[in-house]
């Protein structure tokens, strides 16, 4: 008799960990999803995720299930690292917080990343070296995964940003401030080596309202727009290394993320 199509569906299974972090004094939970071990017949894939406490808003076990079942994407495990309390000071970019001093301990987190977490899923997974490693986040946790990946590439070869909140700047609107008080502008334009690295980007057309230029485009768009234009100055090209997705109606929560999810997993571990 044959195996009936449920029989051969792959399941993600779902599990939840606690990391007791030394580095940021709290306990960092980390919500695991991944194929089944006896359905892995070819080498992992690691995704670190922001925000994972938002995994369910997000669809992604559903994703995950349907993209590995149709063939779409190779098998990967998915830490979704759930924020903390202080998770407006954890996430932002290392060492240079925002002209409100947000992202003071963005520097910890880093080192949380690097010194806690990973060798957490080594130990847990047995596996030192994942055949692809990629961090993605949403919002502020999209800024903070690309600023992790880019000053760290050579424990990640790929970011996905949602809806990145690439405003973070070093000054107030009303204190004199330029487009070139923009953090994470201003941390590319001033790296010497480009890293090496894939950044896939995303931007709804309703992420927001504000409009600092008053060009008629939000400025969700406009800083990804400009943080792409620094990149390729940087020598990064399109699409090689770098993909955008503009998502007309987009909004700036998870429903949009969740429907942008398929085209990052696929561009990130397709086949």
């Amino acid at each position: 008799m044959y195996a009936s199509w449920l029989e051969m569906e792959i399941a993600i299974t779902e599990n939840i960990i606690t990391i007791k972090s030394d580095v940021l004094k709290r306990d960092v939970t980390c919500t695991l999803l991944m194929p089944e071990e006896n359905e892995l017949t070819e080498p992992l894939n690691l995704l670190l995720l922001n925000d994972g406490q938002e995994s369910e808003a997000l669809q992604l076990k559903e994703t995950l299930e349907e993209l590995t079942n149709i063939n779409r994407i190779k098998p990967t495990l998915v830490v979704a690292i759930h924020a903390g309390e202080e998770r407006l000071q954890e996430y932002g970019t290392a060492g240079k917080p925002d002209f409100k001093k947000r992202g003071s301990k963005a520097a910890l987190y880093t080192a949380f990343i690097k010194t806690e977490l990973l060798p957490a899923i080594t130990k847990l997974t047995g596996i030192e070296k994942f055949n692809s490693t990629a961090y993605a986040g949403f919002s502020l946790g999209g800024l903070s995964a690309l600023d992790i990946t880019w000053n760290n590439p050579e424990l990640f070869d790929k970011v996905g940003v949602f809806s990145g909140s690439f405003w973070w700047r070093s000054k107030d609107l009303t204190k004199g401030y330029t487009e070139n008080d923009r953090i994470m502008h201003s941390i590319v334009r001033n790296t010497a080596v480009k890293p090496g690295i894939k950044i896939w980007l995303q931007t709804g057309t309703k992420d927001e309202t504000s409009d600092r230029n008053k060009n008629g485009i939000i400025d969700s768009i406009d800083d990804t727009v400009d943080l792409i234009k620094e990149l390729e100055n940087k020598g990064f090209t399109r699409p090689a290394d770098v993909q955008y997705l503009e998502m007309v109606g987009g909004s700036h929560n998870p429903e949009t993320w969740a429907k942008a999810m398929p085209k990052f997993l696929i561009w990130a571990f397709g086949r």
